[in-house]
Parts: structure tokens; sequence; C-alpha cells
């Protein structure tokens, strides 16, 4: 330790002789550690390492450095928690910088490599970059379970469908700007059979959060405020669209899948706007925390079978839902629901029973549910009991394991994000991916009125025709937003954009 603390002094100082003393310290303690096999000590110096050496000013050399801290990150992935039980506390302070930063070094190198007509290493890098950053969703999530839990497939899903195009944003700090309110907004657009592409816009990082908070503050809202709230949602448009627009045309895209950054994950990319018309009307869209999570197979092959269940009255301190008898009727008038489970009926108990017995590929949930950036606080409400995230993996998984058939779409009618909670949708990400279905579509936010039960109609109407009309899960989400945007009744945001569809869009 004391070679490495030497190392980290002079590096703090930072003229040219310290960072050269820096790089002779910490490399030492690197040669000291690598004879201990203690990847959680060696990611450390070499991150260390990686920081002297951009310093330096030698990118190359920090990248190389920067991939060991994080191969040793990766290596550490089901230990992370054992290791340091203050783990979550330090995650954004001692891992999650290690990602951003080999990203930002990654998108710089593309760059300049492109710049010297070194197309295939900038492609290379930017491949890079893509794949740290769904490395960073999944240490992210494992860090959420507290555990090492997430599965990754090996056939990335984008490979499969020729229409769909992936965008990756990613919020970093600018450093060339002397302005530490400065961001800059990085994009990989990933498309299909195509190069990546980079597209870069620099933000102010007040206005950024600004403008977010209050799409959300506008959106939580039924009162119709579309005059105050368009130069926001056009606003957001400009900053991550508009620059990849002509691509996306050009090469005939029909769904957009968003990796989404922190920051950018509280507002459905639904509502964003192009001094027009809303993203929703010219694509499908879908969310999800990496390609490499999802079990690529399409609706087209599914039998479009439902488990409904839901609380109308109120439960446990929660006010009664009214609308969801509307909602499960909806769906059984529909011919897709074997079995309605309402209030009493809805026990853990019957779930499982339903499950084990019926031969379903849908559970539809209308009841409270919270998304909170804890895995403890993030709950579905069943008539016996609150369900945290874990509990309602293990039902699940456990059930469709014994009757080997996975879900193939969880719904949740009437979930939001916890108040305040700037990182509540990685709860979201957390029931998409533990709950072992393929998909998982929820709200945002809820929405206390009868378009809900509206929307279910439509999407359940749409799912149903999937087999004739050839249409994916994202293209049924979008039908059914559409159905409610184009009725003026509701037509407001408010009442269409609260639904997400997270995992295989397909």
């Amino acid at each position: 330790y004391a070679l490495g603390n030497r190392g980290a002094l002079y590096e703090q100082r930072g003229s040219k002789e310290d960072l050269s003393q820096a790089e002779k310290f910490t490399r030492q303690a690197l040669n000291v550690v690598s004879s201990l096999e203690s990847p959680y000590i060696s990611y450390q110096y070499f991150w260390q390492l990686g920081r002297i050496r951009k310093a330096q000013g030698d990118i190359p050399d920090a990248i190389a450095a920067y991939t060991k801290a994080y191969n040793a990150l990766q290596s550490l992935r089901s230990d992370l928690v054992a290791v340091n039980p203050e783990v979550q506390f330090s995650f954004r302070s001692s891992v999650e910088p290690v990602y951003r930063q080999l990203v930002e070094l990654e998108l710089e190198y593309a760059q300049s490599l492109k710049a010297n007509n070194k197309e295939q290493e900038s492609q290379k890098r930017l491949t890079q970059a893509r794949n740290v950053l769904e490395s960073l969703q999944l240490a992210e999530l494992n860090n959420f379970f507290r555990e090492a839990c997430v599965e990754t497939n090996s056939k990335p899903i984008d490979q499969l469908d020729t229409s769909a195009a992936v965008v990756y944003p990613i919020i970093l700090s600018n450093q060339q700007q002397s302005d530490a309110n400065v961001e800059r907004l990085e994009v990989i657009l990933s498309l299909p059979k195509q190069p990546s592409r980079l597209y870069s816009t620099t933000l102010k990082k007040q206005e950024l959060e600004e403008t977010v908070e209050q799409i959300q503050a506008f959106l939580k809202s039924p009162e119709p405020n579309l005059e105050q709230s368009l130069p926001y949602y056009q606003k957001v448009y400009d900053w991550l669209i508009r620059p990849l627009q002509q691509d996306l045309e050009s090469n005939k895209i029909k769904t957009l899948v968003f990796v989404l950054d922190e920051k950018l994950r509280n507002i459905p990319m639904s509502v964003l706007h192009d001094g027009k018309q809303y993203l929703l009307q010219k694509y499908a869209i879908a969310l999800t925390p990496g390609l490499q999570l999802i079990n690529p197979k399409p609706l087209t092959e599914i039998n479009i079978k439902a488990i409904t269940a839901g609380i109308s009255e109120p439960r446990e301190g929660f006010e009664g839902l009214p609308q969801v008898k509307q909602e499960l009727k909806q769906i059984e008038d529909l011919g897709v629901a074997t079995k309605s489970l309402l209030n009493e009926k809805f026990t853990t108990k019957e779930v499982q029973n339903q499950i084990l017995n019926s031969d379903v590929s849908i559970i539809h949930l209308a009841t409270h549910a919270q998304f909170s950036s804890i895995a403890d606080d993030t709950f579905i409400l069943f008539w016996d009991q609150r369900m945290n995230v874990k509990q309602l993996g293990n039902l699940l998984r456990n059930n469709t394991l014994t009757s080997r058939r996975p879900i193939e779409l969880l719904v949740l009618s009437a979930c939001e994000t916890a108040i305040g909670d700037q990182r509540a949708t990685l709860g979201l990400a957390g029931v998409a991916v533990r709950s072992g279905a393929r998909s998982t579509m929820a709200t945002l936010w809820s929405v206390q009125d009868d378009s809900t039960a509206k929307f279910m109609g439509h999407l359940y109407s749409q799912l149903k025709q999937a087999q004739k009309t050839k249409i994916n899960k994202a293209q049924a989400l979008q039908q059914a937003q559409l159905a409610l945007l184009n009725d003026q009744q509701y037509s407001n945001p408010h009442y269409w954009a609260p639904f997400v569809v997270v995992g295989n869009w397909q």
C-alpha cells in the first residue's frame, strides 16, 4: 500500500516531474500486487496508473491500464459485495468512474483514429466503448441486488432485427473544458450491418438536470400543458435524436432501442418531439439494460395466454384502484386471460399454482408497485404481502423452471418510481432482469384513470393479432400508445407516455 499511496500523492501534485514519480511508484506497487493475486487491490492501482498516463498525454497506454482495471473489476463481479461491505456506498465513487473514464478514453481515441483515416481501428474502439457501457449497466444491477445474479446471452439480439437501431447515450464530464458545469452527451448509434456512429453534443450540466426534472413534473400532471412542455421535449430531441435523424431515416429504422445513462432514464423517450411530431409517432421504442441480457425470441412465435391479477380495493395503506376491475375485464373479453385473480384471490400461492398449472406466456399484475434504487424498497403489492424484487424473481423463475416455460411478458400496470429517487428506474431494470421474463412492460408513474384500462385493451388486441400482423412487442406498445394519443380525451402524454417495454422488444 505504501508504494501505491506515494504514487497517489505525486499524482495529486500533478506537475510533469511529479507525474513521472507517480508512475514509477504505481508501477512498483503493481509489481508487488501481481504476486498477491488480489484483483481488488490491482484494479485500484491500474486505475491510478491509467489516470497518470492520461495526465501525461499517452492515451493508448492510459487505455491499456484502464482496461486492466476494468478486467479486474469484471473478474470481481461476484466478490465485490463480499470484499467490501461498503461497496454500495462506494460503487458511485470507486467502481462506476472506472467504466465511465474508460468509455471516455475509448471514444476520444476512436475520434482521433477516425480523423487519421484509421476507420477499422476506430470501429474497434467504439465496439469496446459499447461493451464497457453494457458492463456498467450489469455492474449497476449486480450492485443493486448485492450479488452477481445477472446472466448474459452470447448472441446479441441486435444481430437478429434488421430494422432496429440501438442508441447508447452517455453523459461525460467535459475534461477538455475548464468549466465544471459543462458536460458532453456522447451517443453511440449501432445500426444493423453497419459500422457504429458517434455523435457528440456539449451541454450545460444544470440545464440537463433542470430539463429532466421539468419534463418529469409536466408528465405527472394530467392538466394540459403542451405550450409550456413542448419546448422541453424538443430540447432533449435536439440533443439526443436530431444528430442521428438522417442515419435513422436512410437505414429505414422502425424500432429504437435505448441503453440509457442514468440521468436520461427518468423520462420516457416517446415524448421527445421534433417540432412536428413525437418520437413515438415515428418509431417503436424499447429500453434495455444491455443487449446481452436478452433472450432472443420474437413475439410471433408465442401463444398469447395470460394470468391476470389485480387489487382494486384499498390495501396496506394504499388507496384503491377502482379501474383495475375494468382493466382485467378488458383482457378477459379479448379471450386472452386464462384466469383472473382479483383482490383476496391475488395471493402468492394462487399465482404460483396458476403459473405451474396453466400454459401461459404473460403475467399481468394490475396493482400498486414501486421502483426504487434499493432492491428491498422495490416491491409489488400482492393481497397477502408486499413482494420485493428478489421474492418476485424467485416466484416467477422457480415456477417457470419447473414448468419449463419462460414468461414472455410481465406487465405491471400501476407502478411508479419512488419519489425523490433519481436512480429509481434501476428498480425497473432490476425487476425486468430478475423476473426471468423475456420482456417487462411497466409504467414510470401511475395513472389513476380509465385510460390504463383502455390502453390495455388496445395492447392485448395488438398482441393477439401479432401472428397475423408480424409486429413485435415494441410495435404493439407503440400502436396502443398511438390509440390513446389520437383520442382527444387522452392525447396528453400524461396518459400514454408512462408505458415502457424493457428487455426483448421482438
